[in-house]
């Protein structure tokens, strides 16, 4: 992969790091979904699943690194409805 795709990649996945109140750095997984190229969220949670076994059996804490949130989206009639997603850590990531 060239060096300039990579540089990009980077700099947009640090351009969607978020922080807790109490300075936790985090990444939402369904921004980090459509960064990877997945559109579809079923298919990026099989990964996430994936990803919180690894975690697990490396002998972190799976809900110190993928701890589930639930958010409100904004919908095309102008209204809002709450939709599941999981804060990812950086080692989450």
């Amino acid at each position: 992969m060239k060096t300039e795709i990579v540089q990009d990649l980077t700099q947009t996945f640090e351009g969607h790091a978020q922080k807790t109140q109490s300075g936790v750095e985090f990444w939402l997984a369904r921004d980090v979904q459509h960064l990877l190229g997945y559109a579809k969220w079923e298919n990026f949670l099989k990964v996430a699943i994936k990803a919180k076994t690894a975690c697990e059996v490396s002998g972190h804490d799976v809900q110190n690194h993928f701890p589930d949130v639930r958010k409100m989206v904004d919908l095309g009639s102008g209204s809002q409805r709450e939709i599941d997603d999981i804060m990812l850590t950086r080692y989450a990531c």
